[in-house]
């Protein structure tokens, strides 16, 4: 058990850090005056990878870096200790937009040279999430999948003695984040994380971005209710099955 006030620093700056390599290696992808403009879908899942290295390592000592919602219910689940879910999940959002606005400043000139309407693109899909194609159905379905196929291998990787402890189960689950990317990542762009999606969401909302196009609010719920459909599932399948 970590200490209440660990919990939610960890998780503020883990996830921050996430935010900032994943909004970031999009943003590097898709704005204009960008030297990985068009770099593709390879160096996206690559970086969202090293986003979930880099912020569990920082977070790992102080809350465990769950940094994910989805995380965070399929262990309460599993373990039935729930007294600490609200300060975990207050803890990613917070990360969560605090990684969008970091993102935002360090590409503030590729920002505002949006304001060029000749040359101006949507930015959403450096924030948020997005389906290719547009079916409720099918893109809850996505999301739920892609979720149990992170956070059931994350619940799993504890059984393996010595794996948490050497810090090597951090190196493994950033490699999985890279797999979804690369398997399931096409239909809906694997938010896989309901603050991953919203948070950032949200500071696309607020951000005063010139020409940067609507926030997709009508989408919104769909990778944050499959997210947590697809850890609660986990939690549930691991605690059967294990």
């Amino acid at each position: 058990m970590y200490a209440n006030g660990d919990v939610l620093v960890g998780e503020i700056i883990g996830t921050a850090i996430l935010i900032l390599f994943g909004a970031g290696v999009c943003a590097a992808v898709t704005l204009n005056h960008s030297k990985a403009k068009s770099a593709g879908w390879v160096v996206i899942a690559f970086g969202w990878g090293f986003g979930v290295l880099a912020g569990a390592y920082t977070a790992g000592p102080l809350s465990g870096g769950h940094l994910n919602p989805a995380v965070t219910l399929g262990i309460a689940i599993d373990t039935g200790k729930w007294g600490q879910v609200p300060l975990y999940i207050l803890g990613q959002m917070i990360g969560a937009v605090l990684g969008a606005v970091l993102c935002w400043l360090a590409y503030y000139a590729q920002f505002q040279a949006n304001a060029d309407k000749e040359t101006a693109l949507p930015t959403l899909g450096i924030f948020s999430t997005a389906p290719e194609i547009r079916n409720t159905t099918a893109n809850l379905l996505t999301e739920i999948i892609a979720t149990v196929g992170l956070v059931l291998p994350i619940l799993a990787f504890g059984l393996t003695e010595g794996l948490g402890e050497s810090g090597t189960a951090t190196l493994v689950v950033a490699f999985l984040v890279v797999g979804i990317g690369l398997s399931l990542g096409g239909p809906t762009g694997y938010a896989i994380n309901p603050a991953r999606d919203l948070g950032p969401r949200i500071a696309h909302a607020l951000l005063p971005i010139p020409n940067k196009g609507g926030s997709d609010w009508s989408y919104s719920w769909i990778p944050v209710v499959g997210p947590l459909i697809g850890g609660a599932l986990s939690g549930i399948v691991f605690n059967a099955a294990f």
